[in-house]
């Protein structure tokens, strides 16, 4: 069992606070955090910041930590711009990246980003176009969407063949998707613990029919959480926190709140659905959530 640890993207009323930043992901590398991860939302009322550039900034602030970003919604990008950007980030890193990526779903504006609702195709031949411009010095693509002829990428990412890919979503089809495509399944945070178990054994029964080795395909999960010595509090200060982020009510219910004891009970109901890598993921107060958690929550699961 790994742990992560989020990276703080929001900027409320205040100025994005530099120093506060660094400190925090200095102080995660310190706990022995495996990694640290952003989120993605371009548009939406959550003010958060961009993932690549958040990255690249916490890249800078730390020296072991991996870093990545759970999702990138591909079909809204350039496979050609984001290949690069995620290639100099590899670079900037030292080789610390880590890249998610997802369709998103079809409830979005996609007419904002030029694009149309051919979101599977989009997203399958981006990501083998993305693929391309890591590992081949002449990039010669004939696909519906985009047409390369012995075009050439460089620098390469440092990392070979290219960064680990995890893959997002919540369909039986996008799960299988990602055992044919990815070298990891990443659940997503605004699904409960129980739906994730469920995806899991669609993960699983991909991975026997395709005859792929399990122990080369991992298996995480963002858990939005929050420990306090009041429950009650807990959970009304992660209710406010999700309805910020999603925009709706009811969304506390797929987090994990409560005592320390109470937080335990819950990161171990996420290892037995099948998650081998655990995204923590505080909502508020990030810094004092992440000492808490490294003192009186993870210590019991090791």
């Amino acid at each position: 069992m790994r742990f992560a640890i989020s990276i703080p993207q929001h900027v409320g009323d205040e100025r994005f606070d530099p120093s506060a930043f660094r400190a925090y992901l200095r102080r995660a590398e310190q706990l022995g955090f495996h990694s640290a991860w952003t989120q993605e939302g371009i548009l939406g009322p959550a003010s958060n910041l961009a993932p690549i550039e958040t990255m690249a900034y916490a890249a800078a602030s730390t020296n072991r930590l991996r870093l990545g970003c759970a999702v990138f919604v591909t079909p809204l990008h350039s496979p050609i711009h984001l290949a690069k950007s995620l290639s100099t980030l590899d670079q900037l890193s030292g080789g610390r990246l880590e890249v998610g990526v997802g369709t998103g779903g079809r409830g979005r504006m996609f007419s904002a980003f030029g694009v149309d609702d051919r979101i599977v195709g989009r997203f399958s031949e981006g990501l083998a176009l993305m693929k391309a411009c890591w590992t081949e010095s002449r990039i010669t693509f004939q696909g519906r969407f985009w047409q390369l002829d012995g075009a050439a990428m460089e620098p390469k990412p440092l990392q070979k063949p290219h960064p680990p890919i995890w893959v997002g979503g919540n369909h039986p089809a996008a799960l299988r998707r990602a055992v044919r495509v990815g070298a990891g399944f990443f659940g997503a945070g605004s699904t409960t613990t129980a739906r994730f178990a469920e995806q899991v054994e669609v993960v699983r029964e991909a991975l026997r029919e395709s005859r792929r080795d399990p122990d080369n395909f991992a298996i995480a999960k963002r858990v939005y959480i929050a420990v306090d010595d009041r429950p009650a509090r807990a959970r009304e200060e992660m209710e406010a926190a999700l309805r910020r982020h999603y925009g709706r009510e009811g969304m506390a219910a797929v987090a994990v709140t409560g005592t320390p004891e109470e937080c335990v009970r819950g990161l171990r109901e996420v290892s037995a659905a099948g998650a081998e890598l655990i995204q923590l993921n505080p909502m508020f107060d990030d810094a004092q959530q992440m000492e808490r958690l490294a003192a009186e929550v993870l210590p019991a699961l090791a």
